[in-house]
């Protein structure tokens, strides 16, 4: 897998730029990581419902492919973009889903953080009384029996701190992880953030850690690599 660190780059012109990656790719073609920064844009994705657009004021909106609601990417955010053979790995999208998860969870380790999954809230959160605690949530993941119904999310006590948004073509993979280092968060008060009225959105900064956006993304590019490896 070639990681490639772009920067700062333009969020519609590097969907395209997947899209286009994904549509010629062929057997042989390399995986690739992109990781960027994008100024600041709402992005709707295709379960998306406008009225989880409460008031986004000077920033614009813009309708994407990738599954999910509504989210904010700015700078001071890392986004990381897989573009993957699912099939040539060997594993499905719920694994890839799960990895990607863990790939963000490793990289907050890194900085003495412990990220959390929520039961039915694909994404990664962190506590906000105690960001550094090992404890275990009551909302957490946990085994379901065959046509139960999927669990309610609840986020009490809870700031969400990475967010997913994926698509697969042809078992090929683009969009991606958006991890926030050092971001303004006024804008995840203009939505509900990922489609869930009232959920607090975080960053390393507000939870005390220190870091540069660089550092971040060379931490997550390699944890993304580690982890999506088979």
């Amino acid at each position: 897998m070639d990681l490639r660190i772009l920067g700062r780059t333009g969020y519609e012109a590097t969907v395209a730029a997947m899209q286009e990656f994904t549509r010629t790719r062929n057997a042989q073609t390399r995986d690739e990581l992109w990781i960027c920064e994008h100024s600041p844009h709402f992005t709707q994705g295709l379960a998306g419902k406008s009225d989880h657009l409460l008031h986004p004021g000077d920033i614009p909106v813009v309708a994407t492919n990738r599954g999910g609601q509504v989210t904010y990417h700015g700078p001071g955010q890392v986004v990381a973009y897989p573009l993957l053979d699912l099939q040539r790995m060997g594993y499905f999208v719920k694994e890839y889903v799960y990895r990607l998860e863990d790939a963000v969870i490793r990289t907050l380790e890194h900085f003495g953080v412990t990220g959390h999954r929520v039961a039915g809230a694909p994404g990664i959160y962190v506590r906000l009384d105690d960001p550094f605690s090992h404890a275990m949530l009551e909302q957490r993941p946990l085994h379901r029996e065959e046509g139960s119904p999927a669990p309610e999310p609840h986020f009490d006590g809870l700031g969400k701190i990475a967010a997913l948004g994926i698509k697969v073509s042809r078992h090929s993979t683009y969009h991606g992880v958006a991890l926030n280092v050092d971001m303004d968060l006024e804008p995840y008060e203009r939505i509900n953030p990922c489609g869930y009225a009232g959920l607090r959105t975080v960053d390393l900064s507000t939870i005390g850690i220190k870091t540069t956006w660089d550092e971040a993304a060379q931490v997550l590019g390699r944890q993304l690599k580690a982890r999506l490896t088979p």
